[in-house]
């Protein structure tokens, strides 16, 4: 097929963008569009001064994060799956024509068990800006060699990505499929062609484009490193003219704007994970707290924001909704006057406690631990008390928001 022009750039963003809409059911309009833009900027990666994340993340399995990751493999440049590869590989692939890096299952390079993919985490944390090289000891002779980091990458995975990562991301927050949403199987012997197509297309139009993309300076909605991570996908918008410039800056308000949003629901649950630990501390590190009683300190603390959450106040509804994306829901528990309510368990609590909001100071054992120690024996750790601090490190996995 002969090359695109720029006039007819629009179009053919259009027809990528269709086709994508085919295959995945994405969270929405404006997160179609964002991944539209995203492909393209793919193309032109060398003209780009920063090479922004695209992180698909769901709650759950079965929310299309992988099917995502199969669409962008037949549609960006030089696509390169980074599940199995090893990371001196991917070390050594990235030069002046980088490949587009598409890492599945990316919760386990970051989460407490990364081992070691520790390298790849730090190519991953550092690629998103030109310049800035990896530096490691190589060679037979072990001569410190710097190694170009500087990708596009795309990482699929349960839960948010630690912050290093979403805050150089365009996120997709994925969902399961409700029952009338219907998308196009995805076969190799027709869909592969079809999208290649359509890459092979946008690599034939933006090859002129190029050194036009370099030197392109566009107005930006937003500031700072939104702008950074954006900046792409609002040139390739802007190269392919028509609608595509107003839709791309309005994909960025749209999709920045949400994730203020989820950074405010996120401090303000681990605002709960602290207040609740406090309530605990205050109480003798019981075994279980009825919801009640979790509530009524946070409730009476004028600086705390709960006495105004909602119409009335945190109550025992909002406490189980902002505790869940940490895994914690109330049970029924017998105290000890012999009565049963809902209440939550201490050990529920711990490890949603070393994870978002560690305590220098080591919890005190409860008094079932205490009873299980063997007289005249050094006390031994709590059981069921995870190491303080973050699993792997300052860069550990953020909450679920």
């Amino acid at each position: 097929m002969s090359g695109e022009t720029a006039d007819e750039g629009a179009a053919l963003l259009d027809d990528l963008r269709a086709a994508i809409g085919r295959y995945v059911v994405l969270p929405s309009d404006e997160a179609l569009t964002a991944v539209t833009l995203w492909v393209v900027a793919s193309h032109i990666q060398p003209a780009l001064q920063h090479a922004p994340r695209l992180a698909v993340v769901g709650p759950t399995k079965g929310c299309g994060k992988s099917r995502v990751l199969d669409v962008l493999h037949e549609t960006v440049h030089q696509p390169m799956m980074t599940l199995n590869t090893s990371p001196a590989v991917v070390f050594r692939v990235i030069g002046k024509n980088p490949p587009t890096l598409l890492v599945d299952e990316a919760d386990t390079i970051f989460g407490p068990k990364a081992g070691d993919k520790e390298d790849l985490r730090g190519l991953l944390n550092a690629g998103h800006q030109r310049n800035r090289p990896a530096w490691r000891i190589s060679g037979p002779e072990h001569k410190p060699t710097a190694f170009p980091t500087f990708a596009m990458a795309a990482l699929a995975g349960i839960g948010d990505l630690p912050d290093t990562i979403m805050d150089r991301a365009v996120v997709l927050r994925m969902q399961k499929r409700k029952p009338g949403e219907r998308i196009a199987p995805f076969r190799s012997r027709y869909s592969v062609p079809e999208l290649n197509a359509l890459r092979d297309r946008l690599t034939a139009w933006l090859a002129p484009l190029r050194s036009t993309a370099e030197g392109s300076v566009p107005q930006m909605p937003v500031e700072d490193r939104a702008a950074d991570t954006w900046e792409p996908l609002v040139i390739v918008a802007d190269l392919a003219g028509g609608h595509w410039p107003s839709r791309a800056r309005a994909a960025c308000l749209a999709m920045t704007r949400n994730e203020v949003i989820q950074d405010e629901q996120t401090t303000l649950k681990t605002r709960l994970l602290r207040d609740v630990r406090r309530v605990f501390e205050q109480e003798g590190h019981r075994e279980a707290l009825r919801s009640q009683d979790l509530l009524a300190a946070p409730l009476q603390d004028a600086e705390a924001p709960w006495a105004e959450y909602g119409t009335k106040g945190l109550n025992a509804y909002h406490l189980a909704n902002l505790l869940r994306d940490f895994g914690i829901s109330p049970a029924n528990h017998r105290f000890e006057n012999g009565r049963q309510a809902k209440a939550y368990a201490r050990n529920q609590l711990l490890d949603a406690w070393a994870r978002y909001c560690p305590d220098p100071a080591q919890p005190a054992p409860t008094a079932e631990e205490t009873a299980r120690r063997a007289p005249g024996k050094p006390p031994a750790p709590p059981s069921g008390t995870l190491p303080i601090g973050p699993p792997g490190g300052p860069a550990g996995p953020k909450p679920t928001r």
